[in-house]
C-alpha cells in the first residue's frame, strides 16, 4: 500500500501521495502540539563528523568525476517514478558530499543572503493562510510516541515558526557542532544562490540519478532497504530502532561511498535537483542543461521541483523511496528539515 509523504503542499493544503494529492485543513497544523515523550533529532547526542578519506584531485576540489553514460532513468515502485525513459549524460563533476552546515554558512558570511524560511511568506502566492503560517519557517519532524489519528501526517510533521537552516529541528536548536551535517530547510532558490556563488550548477534529475547509482546497473522494482544509508529502521514513526546509529541526520561521509566515489546519494537528507516536477517521466528531460532554470511561482505544479535520494526518514512500511530511481515533487518555496542539495560542474573533459 502506498503511503502519504511529506513532500509538496504544506501551505498550501496538500500533501502528496504518489500521484494523488489529498486535501487537509492547513490550519489545525499549528494547533498541533508533539506529546512530552517524543523524540527529534535534536534530543540525543550524535556523532559531530565522520572522517572523510583526502580529497587528492585539485582540479574541482572537493568535487569527484562522475563520466559519460546511457541508462535507463526511473523505476516501477511508485506510479511518479515510471515510465522507464533513456537519458543519456555527459560527463561532469560533483560535490562529493551533501553541501554541508559549514559551506552554507561561508556562503551566507560572504553574501548576507537570507534563506526562503528566513523570510515572510510571500502572501501573494498563498493568500488564504492563517497568519500564523505567514511567519518565516519550515517544516520539522517530530516521532510521535504513539499514533492516535492512524496515518495522520499531522502527527510528525507541523510548520514551526523560527525554524530555519540555522535552526533545523525547532528555534531553540541550533547548528552549532553540527558543522558537518548536511544543510536542510533550503528552497530551489536557496540552493541556486548557494551554487551560482561557487560557480557551479544544480544537476538534473537525470545527471543525479545518473550519479547516484554509482556504475552499478538498475535493478527495477527492488525495494530492498540500504545497509549503507542513513535511513530509518523500525516501524516509522514511532520506533527508530538506530540500527544505524543515527537518530536523525548524519554528518557526511559516515556510510561507504558509491562507485563513483559520492556520499550519502541514498539516504540522510533528500536533494533537490534543477527539473521542474511532473508525475511521470516523459520522453525528454524537463530542464535541459543548457538552458538556465526558472523558479516558477508557487502554487502550481509548475512551482514543484524533482527531489531526489529519499532521506533519514524513509523506511520499509512508509517510505522506499531509498533508491537512486525514486523522485518526489518539493514546492519551490516550502522548507522542510529533510531536504539538502549538492552541486556539480558541468565539463566537456575531465
Amino acid at each position: 500500500m502506498k503511503q502519504l509523504d511529506l513532500v509538496t503542499g504544506w501551505r498550501l493544503g496538500r500533501w502528496t501521495a504518489t500521484v494523488s494529492v489529498v486535501s487537509i485543513v492547513i490550519a489545525a497544523i499549528v494547533i498541533l502540539r508533539p506529546q512530552l515523550t517524543s523524540l527529534s533529532p535534536s534530543t540525543i547526542h550524535q556523532s559531530v563528523a565522520c572522517s572523510l578519506p583526502p580529497d587528492e584531485q585539485s582540479q574541482q576540489p572537493g568535487m569527484v568525476w562522475v563520466p559519460d553514460g546511457k541508462f535507463t532513468i526511473g523505476d516501477t515502485v511508485y506510479q511518479e517514478e515510471g515510465p522507464p525513459q533513456p537519458r543519456s549524460v555527459n560527463g561532469f563533476w560533483m560535490d562529493r558530499t551533501e553541501v554541508t552546515n559549514k559551506d552554507f554558512s561561508k556562503f551566507i558570511a560572504a553574501t548576507g543572503y537570507v534563506t526562503t524560511a528566513e523570510r515572510p511568506v510571500d502572501t501573494t502566492a498563498h493568500p488564504d493562510l492563517p497568519r500564523e503560517l505567514q511567519l518565516p519557517g519550515s517544516v520539522v519532524f517530530t516521532s510521535p510516541a504513539e499514533l492516535a489519528r492512524g496515518g495522520d501526517v499531522r502527527q510528525w510533521w507541523k510548520y514551526q515558526a523560527g525554524a530555519n537552516w540555522r535552526h533545523p529541528d525547532v528555534p531553540a536548536t541550533s547548528i552549532v557542532n553540527r558543522d558537518a551535517l548536511p544543510v536542510v530547510a533550503i528552497t530551489i532558490e536557496d540552493a541556486q544562490a548557494y551554487a551560482k556563488w561557487k560557480g557551479h550548477q544544480l544537476p538534473t534529475e537525470a545527471e543525479w540519478e545518473w550519479a547516484a547509482r554509482g556504475g552499478q546497473a538498475a535493478t527495477l522494482g527492488n525495494v530492498e532497504q540500504p545497509a549503507q544509508a542513513n535511513t530509518w529502521q523500525g516501524r516509522f514513526p514511532v520506533n527508530n530502532q538506530l540500527t544505524d546509529g543515527h537518530l536523525g541526520l548524519a554528518p557526511v561521509g559516515c556510510f561507504a561511498p558509491n562507485g563513483y566515489g559520492l556520499y550519502d546519494m541514498i539516504g540522510n537528507a533528500w536533494e533537490i535537483t534543477r527539473d521542474r516536477f511532473v508525475p511521470f517521466h516523459d520522453a525528454r528531460d524537463n530542464t535541459p542543461p543548457d538552458q538556465p532554470p526558472v523558479v516558477e511561482r508557487p502554487g502550481s505544479l509548475a512551482g514543484r521541483y524533482v527531489i531526489k535520494g529519499g532521506s533519514y526518514l524513509c523506511a520499509p512500511n512508509y517510505c522506499m523511496r531509498y533508491r537512486a530511481g525514486a523522485r518526489q515533487g518539493q514546492e519551490s518555496d516550502l522548507a522542510t528539515s529533510h531536504v539538502g542539495f549538492r552541486t556539480m560542474v558541468r565539463a566537456t573533459t575531465r
